[in-house]
């Protein structure tokens, strides 16, 4: 292929709706956190293992590791076949357009073409598509996951993606959870339009209940959320039944702890998150939050020093909390130095 064409295959790569073209991009992102959290999904995660895999193969190959990419990306091809065989080639947009862009990176532009080929024919089928991409509600909700997964940067946007999905399908529980989640955390950010005003994201986290009553998920943000505004006996009711329902999954094991924590059962929230750990060992998420119990430990220790005990074991039990504070916030921000910013004051505080 001569300079010429290879020139216009870029430009052609350039229109697709991928990974490869969405905001994020090597210098806004941890990679190697990155790597770690997709890596732990894809473990975890029977629904949106294909998703994982295509956002970790941009990754992989960001790090030069296009082999790898490849490998992702057929394992998100072989998934899309089998879970979403009615609507496969909606779902596999954003692959071949991903896989597009690494058979050029590594070189294999014949290959890449070969895949923008099979976008054209599968895009004939929508009546407002471009020649190569869809912006269909697959495309919008992949793109959402991506930049849900980003820096809080890029949330507002990851919104607009979950928002034109559900334009055209509301009653996708996918789409809805999606957008439920990015509410919840951009109304956790003084300053932001969604912090201000009623709940919206209580409304969806709802909403996504409705559809899926089973959606341990959902039911931890809403607990929180309810416990925000004192409603602390629908709040413990969702958080027992989402532990009851998926006692080892991370990412309910750590909200649920986050829950205990705000709520002052302290101990309760070190068992779940230290059982988090054993099945997620690399979680940045899990150490900064153990890290925060300690530091209440702490703080309640020095504001209410037992003055009974002897002063040698209050001394030593100080000590011994400082020095678990500082291990587990420093586990929280080693592998995360663009976007670890509040673990790293957190240390900072405690070593001062």
């Amino acid at each position: 292929m001569s300079d010429q064409e290879k020139d216009l295959l870029k430009v052609k790569l350039d229109q697709l709706q991928c990974h490869f073209t969405w905001a994020p991009q090597k210098e806004n992102i941890d990679l190697d956190d990155m790597k770690q959290r997709l890596e732990d999904s894809i473990q975890l995660d029977v629904i949106y293992r294909a998703t994982s895999y295509n956002q970790l193969a941009f990754v992989n190959c960001l790090q030069g590791n296009c082999e790898e990419a490849i490998q992702n990306l057929q394992e998100a091809e072989e998934i899309l076949r089998e879970n979403h065989e009615d609507e496969f080639e909606k779902r596999i947009i954003v692959t071949y357009g991903n896989r597009a862009w690494v058979n050029y990176h590594m070189g294999q532009l014949t290959e890449a073409q070969s895949y923008l080929d099979k976008l054209e024919r599968i895009c004939q089928q929508f009546p407002d598509a471009s020649r190569y991409t869809a912006m269909i509600p697959e495309v919008y909700g992949e793109k959402g996951w991506s930049l849900l997964n980003c820096t809080s940067q890029y949330y507002e946007d990851a919104m607009e993606c979950f928002k034109k999905a559900l334009e055209e399908d509301p009653d996708n529980t996918e789409w809805n959870v999606g957008y439920a989640t990015v509410l919840f955390r951009l109304e956790w950010f003084s300053g932001t339009p969604e912090s201000r005003g009623p709940s919206e994201a209580v409304k969806h986290l709802r909403r996504v209940l409705e559809l899926d009553p089973d959606h341990t998920e959902a039911m931890v943000l809403l607990a929180l959320k309810l416990q925000h505004f004192n409603q602390k006996e629908e709040a413990l009711k969702f958080i027992e039944e989402a532990l009851q329902k998926s006692p080892d999954l991370p990412y309910v094991l750590r909200y649920a702890a986050k829950f205990y924590r705000t709520k002052g059962d302290v101990e309760k929230a070190v068992d779940l998150l230290k059982k988090g750990l054993e099945i997620t060992p690399n979680s940045t998420f899990l150490h900064h939050q153990i890290g925060l119990c300690y530091r209440t430990r702490l703080y309640e220790l020095m504001k209410y020093p037992d003055s009974k005990g002897p002063c040698n074991a209050a001394l030593q039990q100080r000590a011994e909390l400082i020095k678990l504070c500082k291990f587990h916030f420093q586990k929280a921000f080693e592998s995360r130095p663009l976007t670890s910013i509040k673990p790293h004051l957190l240390f900072a505080e405690i070593c001062s």
